[in-house]
Order: C-alpha cells, then structure tokens, then sequence
C-alpha cells in the first residue's frame, strides 16, 4: 500500500469526536492493513497506550515513548528507515526528540535496532542493553551466537551503549523501568516492565521481546541445549511478569492493531489483558517445542 495513505499524525485517542475520530480511525485501519502486508518501514500514527506510555513505532515493529517532566525513555528504534517515522511520531505527540535521555533495547536484531543509532545521534540519549546484546549494538554486526547468524544484515552501530543486568531498574525523574533477562532469540535479550499512570488508575506495562526461536536454515536447536535452556527460563520470566499491558515487539504478536481499533470506544481498557505475557510465553515455547520435534523426525 502507498505510505501515503498511513501518513498523517494524530493520536488514534482523540478525545474529541467529529472529523478528528473518522480521521483516527482511518489511520488506524490503514496502519493495520500495513502491518499485516509485513511492511516493517510503514508509517503509523502515534497513540497513546495508558498515562505516559505511547507508541511511536511504525505499522510494522514497536517503539514506546515513556515520558516524564524529567525526560522521557524510548525503548526500541524500528529499522534503519523507520527512525524517521519514530521521530516524527514523537514530534506529532507534542514532545521533543532531543529530551529522551535513555533508549532502550529489547534486542540486537536490525529490525529493531536499526534505527537507534539515528535516534541517539538526534537526542545525545544513552543506549541500554542486555549484557549480551551491547557488543552488537555498538557495531551493527550479528554474533555467532545468535540462531540467525549469517542471514542478518548489519546495522548502523551506536555510541555509548551501556549494559544492564536481569532485575536492574533504569530510574528517570518519577520513571523506573526494570530489566529482564529473556535471552535465547539473541543472547542478550531484555524485556522492560514499568508502571504508568492515568489519573488514579496505574498499570503494569510490560514491553515483551521477542522469545521466538527462529533460526538461520540447518540451523538445528537441538544441538544447543544451553540455547534451549535459556528460552526455557525466558518463558518462565516472560509467564511470570506482572502484566496488565503487554506491547510486544512484532505488534502482530499480541494484535495489537485490533486493540487499537476498540480502544477508540473503550480508551486504554482495550489494550489491558493480565494474560497477555503468559499468552506470548506460551506461543514461544510450543515454537520451541515444534521445532524440536521437527529436528528429531
């Protein structure tokens, strides 16, 4: 579809009826249309989720702005081309790119960490990453480790790329986002959970990395059984996390373009789901599981 049609720039929350509803609703429409296609790059109007949390991703891979009088956090940069959408989408929202002061990473795969070396040039914002992860972010290259080693292409690398351990709280003024561990489709992968607050009503939001074993081809799983053990605690932790509202990495993962159509009857109510981590774990690992069983026959 042309990029035109998803272009634009409202909220999908409007809080006002009228043109500016229908409009939110086009864009929504055409965003999950874009989505479904695979079309990473594709532009998305932002939204926001619940209090400080928005989505500022494109159509096709995540990206949240956590904001706050202090600064805001950015987790995720979509790929290298969607780092424009991001940074217009945190324009639209009313915010400026250059107070993020942190940028998280879930994983060090291109499709999600393409575009952060853009964003951090833009902001001057520290990078963050799982333990096993830095080394790729800092030079865009894939490590031998990682399943899909030898099918992924390099990325821009990032400056000052900090590590974080499972369990460390990254604090920003009123913010506080935790890392955890769930390594296995890149060795240092981090799912982030904070709290956010609308009014007097706060939930646990939950920015669910990837836990899909996904693999480069004759690649056999099987044969790693440190590898298999990682994704077996990754799923554990994933099923574990206090969850009010999972956004996944992939959006498809967890639907959220179906949410985000309800969420302009229902407001933030539409994207809440306690089972929403456990759902995404357990996806995760009867992949793992099928996968196994294909190595075996």
């Amino acid at each position: 579809m042309p990029s035109s049609g998803c272009a634009g720039g409202r909220s999908a929350h409007t809080r006002a009826g009228g043109m500016k509803g229908l409009l939110a609703a086009a864009l929504v429409l055409c965003a999950g249309t874009a989505a479904a296609q695979g079309d990473w790059d594709a532009p998305q109007a932002p939204f926001t989720v619940h209090g400080s949390t928005n989505y500022v991703g494109t159509a096709g891979i995540s990206a949240l702005l956590i904001t706050s009088p202090a600064g805001h956090i950015l987790i995720d940069g979509t790929t290298v081309a969607g780092a424009k959408v991001v940074a217009a989408n945190i324009r639209t929202l009313g915010y400026d790119v250059r107070d993020i002061r942190y940028i998280l990473s879930s994983h060090a795969h291109g499709d999600h960490a393409g575009g952060i070396a853009a964003l951090q040039k833009a902001s001057g914002a520290r990078v963050l990453a799982g333990t096993g992860n830095v080394e790729t972010l800092r030079t865009g290259v894939t490590p031998r480790q990682d399943p899909q080693f030898g099918t992924l292409s390099p990325f821009p690398g990032s400056a000052r790329v900090g590590a974080v351990r499972d369990g460390e709280v990254v604090k920003l003024g009123p913010l506080a986002l935790t890392a955890h561990s769930t390594p296995g489709h890149t060795p240092g992968g981090t799912t982030w959970t904070w709290r956010s607050c609308e009014k007097d009503k706060c939930l646990n939001m939950v920015f669910a990395d990837s836990v899909t074993a996904v693999a480069a081809e004759g690649f056999r799983f099987s044969r790693h059984p440190e590898l298999i053990a990682q994704f077996r605690r990754s799923f554990e932790a994933m099923a574990q996390l206090p969850c009010d509202i999972a956004i996944a990495a992939h959006p498809e993962v967890n639907a959220l373009w179906g949410r985000l159509e309800r969420a302009a009857r229902e407001g933030s109510a539409a994207y809440a789901d306690t089972g929403s981590c456990r759902a995404i774990a357990d996806a995760g690992r009867k992949r793992l599981d099928d996968r196994l069983s294909q190595e075996k026959r």
